[in-house]
């Protein structure tokens, strides 16, 4: 595994380092190699899988679910708003 567990990460350094990897994710999709791109992909799925575990009730925006998407009008965001 390439990182710290995400299990160890507290709140903060869970969040930057999905910050950074979300940030990153399309220059490695397009010029990464597929070993890169795999390791990237194995080390995502465990960052998000913590944030997930921590966070089982997280708010989701009515436009990020199928439903909503359908209701949702051209250029509407699918973003929450608090």
């Amino acid at each position: 595994m390439n990182g710290v567990d995400p299990g160890r990460l507290d709140d903060q350094q869970l969040m930057k380092e999905l910050e950074t990897i979300h940030r990153t994710r399309h220059d490695t999709l397009l010029y990464g190699s597929n070993d890169a791109l795999r390791a990237h992909n194995e080390r995502m799925a465990q960052l998000e899988g913590e944030y997930l575990r921590r966070n089982p009730r997280r708010p989701v925006a009515a436009g990020r679910t199928r439903e909503g998407a359908r209701e949702r009008g051209c250029g509407e965001s699918a973003t929450p708003r608090f």
